[in-house]
């Protein structure tokens, strides 16, 4: 207990500043999953409380993050259409899916599935992350611009046919026993079908409109109607957020601009009495277990979107352990990632029952919580702690804000969430694959698979169709160079016999590490581990690469993190034995020559120990 309040001061000022960062975007992932924005916040408190309580990383502050809400806003989405378009009927499923997300997340921390996460491949992270972005911005052009699909009733009369043909098919479920109509029940199908009304077609049609207008591609299709009726109100609203939000951060980063463009805009709407439209009512009062999850729980109604919750799990542990790592490089220490697995699961499952939207670890708000001061898992607490008070405290006012400030806000995460430099690398990646007469990156292949399709499709087939394809291409590749390379066998680490003779006086200064075999998505775990291995009295580390036949774009990126890291510190790096594949992999983003200039570059290590030989003369 001693140990949990050493650090009060830091943890509370962490906690606070997070908490504060956390609130804007807990009320606007919470409108943009379709539950509205009081299911944002009790997400944002549950998971960042009992997340940080249980969880594997002192420092991480957990909550909804952009592709968690994603995935959750297609779940809520479908079961929404599933109950004939009413949020309060479908509630009790779209909670037991979340429910089981959080209880496979448990599962996953308990079998010890933490420590595989980083076998997913970077270009499917990367797909994915962009296409999360793509999505955002997309379906968030309507809302900055004021258009409202469930109002427009030229384009909810277009839904009719489909709305009349929807609520029969209902019916017909209804009357079905064990999937087959019997004639007794088609007479009764008849006449209830007889009993539909103008009220019941009108609302599925706004239903079927709306649920059309959240996709990527029905925002797109929407975009000349919204256009011809824009809100200017609602877009000036917006668009002043978004300016607020970009030009505050280049005044000051310690206060956080999502916040000053909350409070800015919304103040100036308020104040001046303008007719905008506000952000679903946020109820003041303690958040109490929906118990109708248990008490209305049908495996039937939820078997379809089971394959949707693990996949949730997997998105939060992915999203969560991501953060985690950021977070040990920030603090130098190191998480647990398969307790960190079940402090998430169980943050995720307490906040399902209370009506709360899933999360996971949020990288900028655990960055702000360490830069703040924060240092143990009390942070997290508080951060979530504060979020509970603004819930009690301020329920009327934040009911207040208008819409579109939070649509400018999601705009802003929308294409800060995006992978730039995953983007920027496809012009210099190899071209590794011939399909006819072109050549092609299969780094690229798979990105834009995963972005493709995420976008347009399914995030979660999208995902693992992309680490299909990736095993299947990384398969290839190994095999080819094993097949070249047959003769080599796994080696221990030790001296290399060209490094026999190499002067004692030299081994404090000089670290030598061998690199065995690929570098590649599942080993760039333990290459990062290898700067904990550099003694302090190290200034030059040779890299022995003459058995490292293959890099990948995840080793790439991770062999540039170090020598980074190793320059920050002083410490001069030299190659050995530089293949012909990772040079060229090295080459395209100027690793070579901007970090390891040619002449830091040689073919064997007697040329190599004569250039330190004479470099550490030259320094003393």
């Amino acid at each position: 207990m001693k140990n949990f309040f050493s650090n009060f001061k830091g943890d509370a000022f962490g906690g606070i500043t997070a908490g504060i960062v956390a609130l804007p975007l807990a009320l606007a992932f919470g409108v943009q999953s379709g539950l509205g924005p009081s299911a944002g916040l009790y997400g944002a408190i549950f998971i960042s409380f009992f997340a940080a309580l249980f969880g594997g990383t002192n420092t991480q502050i957990s909550g909804p993050t952009a592709p968690m809400t994603a995935l959750s806003m297609v779940v809520i989405a479908g079961l929404i259409g599933a109950y004939g378009g009413s949020v309060e009927r479908a509630l009790p499923a779209i909670l037991t899916v979340f429910l089981l997300a959080g209880l496979m997340q448990i599962g996953l921390g308990i079998i010890g599935v933490g420590k595989y996460i980083r076998y997913i491949p970077y270009p499917v992270v990367s797909g994915f992350m962009t296409a999360i972005g793509v999505m955002i911005l997309v379906t968030q052009l309507l809302p900055i611009l004021g258009y409202n699909a469930s109002t427009d009733d030229d384009f909810v009369n277009k839904f009719r046919p489909e709305a009349e043909e929807v609520i029969l098919e209902k019916i017909i479920k209804d009357e079905a026993v064990d999937g087959i109509l019997v004639l007794e029940e088609f007479n009764k199908t008849i006449e209830k079908s007889k009993e539909i009304t103008e009220d019941d077609i009108v609302k599925e049609s706004i239903n079927l409109a709306t649920k059309e207008s959240k996709s990527v591609m029905g925002a797109i299709k929407l975009l000349p109607r919204a256009l011809s009726q824009i809100n200017w109100l609602e877009l000036i609203l917006a668009l002043g957020t978004i300016f607020v939000i970009y030009g505050f951060k280049r005044i000051t980063t310690k206060i956080p601009s999502t916040l000053v463009a909350l409070i800015l805009v919304s103040t100036i709407a308020i104040l001046g009495n303008f007719d905008y439209k506000p952000i679903p009512t946020i109820p003041q009062e303690l958040p109490l277990p929906r118990l109708e999850i248990f008490t209305s729980f049908s495996l039937s109604s939820i078997s379809p979107y089971i394959f949707t919750a693990l996949t949730l799990s997997l998105l939060g542990a992915i999203d969560s352990l991501l953060t985690s790592v950021v977070a040990d490089n920030m603090t130098k220490t190191k998480h647990k990632p398969d307790k960190e697995l079940i402090g998430q699961g169980i943050g995720n499952t307490i906040a399902s029952i209370f009506g709360g939207i899933p999360g996971a670890g949020a990288t900028i708000r655990t960055v702000v919580n360490i830069n703040a001061g924060g240092k143990t898992r009390l942070s997290g607490m508080i951060a979530g702690v504060l979020l509970f008070f603004i819930l009690l405290a301020m329920a009327p006012l934040a009911s207040r804000i208008p819409a579109a400030v939070l649509a400018g806000i999601l705009i802003t995460v929308g294409i800060g969430v995006m992978d730039y430099k995953g983007l920027r690398a496809i012009p210099n990646l190899p071209k590794d694959i011939k399909i006819g007469p072109l050549k092609l990156s299969s780094e690229v292949i798979i990105m834009l698979v995963v972005l493709v399709l995420s976008t347009f499709w399914n995030l979660v087939y999208a995902v693992g169709i992309g680490l299909i394809i990736a095993s299947l291409m990384f398969m290839k590749k190994i095999g080819d160079l094993t097949a070249k390379r047959s003769d080599v066998k796994s080696l221990r680490e030790e001296s290399w016999p060209d490094e026999a003779n190499f002067p004692n006086v030299l081994k404090e200064e000089v670290f030598i590490k061998h690199l065995k075999g690929p570098l590649f998505f599942g080993s760039t775990s333990e290459f990062q581990a290898l700067a904990l291995q550099i003694p302090e009295t190290a200034s030059i580390v040779i890299m022995r690469l003459d058995r490292m036949q293959y890099m990948d774009q995840s080793g790439l990126y991770a062999m540039e993190d170090m020598i980074q890291d190793l320059k920050i510190k002083n410490v001069e790096v030299l190659f050995v034995g530089l293949l012909e594949q990772p040079r060229y992999m090295m080459e395209r983003i100027d690793i070579i020559p901007d970090f390891i200039p040619e002449e830091h570059i040689f073919n064997e290590f007697h040329s190599c120990l004569i250039w330190i030989i004479k470099n550490i003369e030259d320094k003393y």
